[in-house]
């Protein structure tokens, strides 16, 4: 994964309820775990803005629901600090669903806006956003 321009601080716990911000056909996922996460033996993960993360459909189209995605993490409510040192938090934790391990997306268009470390990660997410902030 390529490296972002902030310290970003872990905001959400395996099993969070997210928001998916797209428009593929889920409305609320569960964190199920984080891909590429490392972290220490015995200790649970846990996520942040533009990490790729399994999520499980709890709410949307029926032949989506109780189905595992992938998917990134577009909005988290905790605060970080980005380089030039001002903090950033959004109303909400969402996600973006993607479609294959490159990074595509299976919506068309995120609604909201999407933090800008996500951009520096998965440019083609970014691309469907409306807002990057």
């Amino acid at each position: 994964m390529k490296a972002i321009s902030a310290k970003i601080t872990p905001g959400l716990n395996l099993g969070a309820i997210l928001v998916a911000a797209d428009n593929s056909g889920a409305k609320l996922v569960r964190l199920v775990s984080v891909k590429r996460g490392k972290g220490k033996k015995g200790k649970q993960g846990n996520a942040r803005v533009a990490d790729m993360v399994k999520v499980s459909v709890r709410k949307g189209l029926p032949d989506m629901r109780g189905k595992v995605f992938d998917a990134v993490i577009v909005r988290q409510k905790k605060s970080y600090r980005r380089l030039n040192g001002e903090r950033i938090a959004f109303e909400d934790n969402a996600v973006a669903i993607l479609k294959d391990e490159k990074g595509n997306p299976q919506g068309t268009q995120i609604k909201g806006p999407v933090a800008r470390e996500v951009m520096e990660r998965w440019p083609s997410v970014a691309k469907i956003a409306a807002i990057v902030h």
